[in-house]
């Protein structure tokens, strides 16, 4: 029962790194044309539902630690 209750819990942890790793995109470092530089970040996936990316209010992003501010 112990290992059966230890892989599940292994399993849905796997679960949910994976998750998070799958719903983010890298953007590397660019120059703007005014010759500014914006380091590289990591921001959520594209999609058409506006509540589910890391800057909504009630979300975080995982990289910074950042709390979410946009209340659309």
């Amino acid at each position: 029962m112990k290992k059966i209750l230890i892989l599940s819990l292994i399993a849905f942890g796997l679960f949910l790194h994976t998750s998070v790793v799958d719903a983010a995109t890298h953007v590397s470092g660019y120059f703007k044309k005014n010759g500014t530089y914006v380091n590289s970040y990591y921001r959520s996936d594209k999609n058409s539902v506006k509540y589910d990316n890391y800057s909504a209010k009630g979300n975080y992003n995982p990289y910074t630690g950042k709390k979410g501010y946009k209340g659309w």
